[in-house]
């Protein structure tokens, strides 16, 4: 047999099954089991090799870095010594090398990285995101695009009137948030009005999409920082936001809604029509709401006649009425002045007629011809709102926005409330009917120019028990005269200040004079009306502790009274505080109120209910005597604290509002005591001496307790008579002032030879009004008298010795800041040397100035502004007022 046919011989041992093992062995197929040489190596087929990992872990980590798997390697590595895997075999191994990493579908942490590189992910990882990302976005858009439907213009016609009632119930007028508008096509809506509103709004209308992506962005970013929408709209998202929705809210799924509808809009609505809806829905001031009612809102003319420069007007307009309509908005915002409307309302309507030139919708030779505001009608210019009617609405609006209603300026512009008023009607009617009476008689300003134009009056009337305005006269009519006189005009009020400073050396008393300042301010002597001082003319003003008043250029006040007249008994011409009010003497009640404190005066005036930004300086004498300029309502309203025993309330216009929810608004009283009833009535006492036997007599009504106070100003700038009965307090005011638009310093004017008068006080035009008015508004009611007061406090005898008198020779100017109330004061006590009427004793320079009727007049307060030592001092009647409707109202 040949060699290679020779069987191998059989193992010893172990049967087929060990030869098989050992016909295994040489081939390479399956490594050798371990341990079978003898050594460590040999557990895995490394042909004798030094194992050179500690465990299969590492083994696996090892074989991951270097490919790791079931493949062919170049060092076949295997199993067995002589097998094809082996060392020594060229084949592919079959022995188990580390398992394959397991896939993942976002492979981060990043497998097979080790250090900052396993957190970096990779640039598949991130653009699968950012393509998820907008992916996401795409489909939430179409979503939205799709379930979003386009509502009709008629569904968002929701804006309604408000309705104002009178006190009894009965309408007085619907006005204030209906929907002022007439719809008016494209073609009637001039090409510049078009051009002026895309130039300014949107240069782009004609060819974006609806949406402004950057404006959008803009708006997110400020809402997400706390802020309103704003900016960024285009005219389809405001024509959107003001025709097809009914939702005016500042959020961000109300912003999303109006980004869907314009799209849609933009797609589906011609441009031409989607304008002519904005300029038809805008709101442009006034209560106009489209182009067609702001073009006689503040033209009078219909849209299609309207120039390029009014077109850029009524543009501004757009932005916000409140901060551009030249008639200002002081009763929504104090710094929405006149003065700053124009001036924003010139520049904004400039900057839009330059980028009508710079885009080429309009030439440089007509821009020239507009370089000024258009000239602009009353704001109530509706006949609904003439007369007494336009100031009571504007009145009773002031006080919603300005006072803690929680009813916006916005809320009424939306309009749906029904506003209840305190105003009677037959008190307004009667008000208005007095004014004009002593108008026609005596007001002549076609004869008498120079001394009867401008001549204005202001009137309030309020109910002392619950401080409800009555009645306003707020000036000629709401439709022609723009200030509401019945509210603040800076008139001073004289010597209608005086009841404040008895009420004060009443309620607190005066200072000892013999006590340091520090001890004086506790320890005081409640004065009574029966106190004594001097009536002297040019009376030097000492301080409560006996030194004089010198102003802070170290120069002295000598205190004038209305005619330089000295009232009282001579030589010291003592006289007591009743007949000091009696007859309106200001030396008598300067030096008061200096013994009192000027910080006491004014107390007692807030305390009955004066604004404290209508006061003037408390720093000077005259103080005492009426530089401040409240307002009408607010001294009606001040005398009835004194007219309720002391209680008091604030002026009040509106007792409540309801919409169709219900009862959205109810006046809530609240009532204080600012003075003791004892206080209160004996100033009711003194006052009531007044219009008896005084300067007021003029204000008289027969069976009717009167009680009351003239007031006269400096250079008879302005004169007043604020007088009340338990069942109604008045304030009527006269001045002379040029308020006409282009006098923007509003100048107080000198009532010398007014009506015919040689110089007007408030015994006269004033009290006559008063008198008329009151005799009307009180008639069918029944008597009533005012409580009797018990006696108060104790005498003050403060009668300055004869040297107060300065000699012929002796040169002492006025302080610069006070203003004497020069008082027409008839001494009150005769003396045996004086044989004529009481009132005519003791007069310095002889004569008297009377009042109307040849009665006496009241005292005149002159200006804080320095005077000369013998009296008449012409100076300025301008004063601070604030609004009754402000804030503080």
């Amino acid at each position: 047999m040949s060699e290679h046919r020779r069987k191998p011989p059989q193992p010893q041992g172990g049967g087929r099954a060990a030869a098989r093992r050992g016909q295994s062995a040489p081939s390479g197929r399956r490594a050798a089991p371990r341990g079978a040489t003898g050594f460590p190596s040999d557990s895995y087929g490394a042909g004798g090799e030094e194992r050179p990992y500690g465990s299969r872990a590492e083994a696996r980590r090892a074989a991951q870095r270097n490919g790791g798997g079931r493949r062919r390697g170049a060092d076949g590595a295997g199993h067995g010594p002589a097998g094809r895997g082996g060392p020594n075999g060229p084949g592919r191994g079959r022995g188990r090398g580390s398992d394959p990493a397991k896939k993942r579908f976002i492979d981060y942490p990043r497998a097979g990285k080790y250090g900052a590189a396993r957190w970096l992910p990779s640039w598949k990882l991130v653009t699968g995101l950012f393509i998820g990302f907008i992916g996401s976005l795409v489909a939430v858009a179409g979503v939205g695009y799709a379930m979003v439907s386009v509502p009709n213009v008629a569904d968002t016609a929701t804006a309604q009137n408000n309705v104002y009632y009178w006190a009894d119930g009965s309408q007085m007028v619907a006005t204030g948030g209906e929907t002022n508008r007439q719809i008016v096509n494209l073609s009637q809506i001039p090409p510049a009005m078009r051009w002026a509103v895309i130039s300014q709004e949107n240069k782009t209308f004609y060819t974006d999409s609806g949406v402004d992506p950057k404006g959008i962005a803009r708006a997110f970013l400020n809402m997400a920082r706390g802020g309103q929408t704003q900016g960024g709209s285009t005219i389809t998202q405001q024509y959107v936001k003001n025709a097809r929705l009914d939702d005016q809210s500042q959020t961000i799924s109300r912003k999303f809604k109006e980004i869907f509808i314009s799209i849609k809009v933009g797609a589906t609505v011609k441009k031409d029509e989607i304008l002519a809806g904005y300029l038809n829905s805008a709101y442009y001031g006034r209560n106009a709401y489209g182009i067609q009612a702001a073009a006689r809102a503040y033209f009078n003319k219909d849209a299609v006649k309207l120039n390029p420069g009014q077109c850029a007007f009524l543009a501004a307009m757009l932005k916000g009425a409140t901060y551009y309509d030249p008639a200002g908005a002081v009763s929504v915002d104090p710094a929405a002045t006149p003065e700053a409307n124009r001036r924003r309302a010139k520049l904004q309507m400039q900057d839009t007629l330059n980028k009508m030139v710079e885009y080429n919708h309009l030439s440089a030779t007509e821009r020239a011809k507009y370089t000024e505001l258009p000239k602009v009608q009353s704001p109530r210019s509706n006949t609904r709102l003439s007369g007494q009617i336009g100031y009571l609405v504007d009145l009773a609006k002031a006080y919603l926005i300005n006072n803690d209603t929680k009813i916006t300026a916005n809320d009424l512009q939306r309009g749906g409330y029904s506003i209840y008023t305190t105003f009677d009607k037959k008190k307004v009617d009667a008000l208005q009917d007095a004014v004009k009476k002593v108008q026609k008689a005596n007001i002549k300003p076609k004869q008498r120019p120079d001394t009867d134009k401008y001549v204005q009056f202001g009137g309030a009337s309020v109910d002392p028990k619950t401080g409800a305005i009555r009645a306003i006269y707020g000036g000629e009519d709401a439709t022609k005269h723009f200030t509401n006189n019945a509210d603040s005009t800076g008139a001073q009020v004289g010597s209608t200040f005086k009841p404040f400073v008895l009420a004060a050396a009443m309620k607190w008393g005066v200072r000892n004079p013999d006590l340091p300042a520090s001890q004086a301010q506790d320890e005081r002597t409640v004065a009574s009306p029966k106190s004594l001082y001097s009536g002297k003319n040019k009376l030097k003003i000492k301080n409560y502790d006996g030194t004089v008043w010198t102003d802070k250029d170290n120069k002295e006040w000598l205190q004038t009274n209305d005619g330089n007249q000295s009232v009282g008994s001579p030589p010291k011409y003592t006289i007591d505080l009743r007949e000091a009010m009696q007859y309106s003497v200001n030396s008598a009640y300067v030096q008061l109120g200096m013994d009192v404190g000027l910080d006491k005066v004014k107390q007692a005036a807030l305390d009955a209910g004066v604004l404290e930004k209508s006061l003037a300086s408390a720093d000077f004498p005259s103080f005492s005597i009426g530089t401040s300029s409240p307002s009408t309502i607010r001294m009606a309203g001040a005398y009835a604290t004194f007219a309720a025993s002391g209680k008091q309330n604030d002026p009040f216009s509106v007792e409540r509002v309801t919409s169709q929810d219900g009862t959205v608004f109810t006046h809530q009283a609240k009532t204080e005591q600012a003075f003791t009833s004892n206080v209160a009535d004996n100033v009711t006492d003194v006052l009531k001496t007044v219009v008896e036997k005084g300067t007021g007599t003029n204000a008289r009504l027969p069976g009717r307790e009167v009680a009351g106070k003239t007031g006269t100003t400096d250079g008879n700038k302005s004169a007043w008579f604020v007088g009340y009965t338990p069942q109604l307090s008045t304030a009527i005011s006269m001045f002379r002032m040029d308020d006409n638009e282009k006098n923007k310093s509003r100048t107080f004017l000198e009532m010398y030879g007014t009506g015919g008068q040689e110089e007007i006080h408030g015994a006269s035009f004033p009290a006559q009004i008063w008198h008329d008015y009151m005799a009307q508004a009180l008639e069918g009611q029944g008597v009533e008298k005012f409580p009797t007061p018990e006696p108060i406090g104790e005498i003050v005898n403060a009668v300055p010795s004869p040297s107060v008198t300065p000699t012929p020779t002796e040169t002492v100017t006025e302080s610069p800041s006070p203003t004497p109330t020069p008082s027409v004061t008839p001494t009150p006590t005769p003396t045996d040397t004086c044989n004529g009427p009481r009132w005519k004793c003791g007069n310095d320079n002889g004569g008297d100035t009377g009042g109307l009727d040849g009665g006496p007049s009241d005292g005149v307060t002159t200006t804080p502004t320095a005077t000369t030592t013998d009296g008449g001092s012409k100076g300025n009647g301008n004063g601070g007022g604030f609004p009754f409707g402000g804030p503080n109202g």
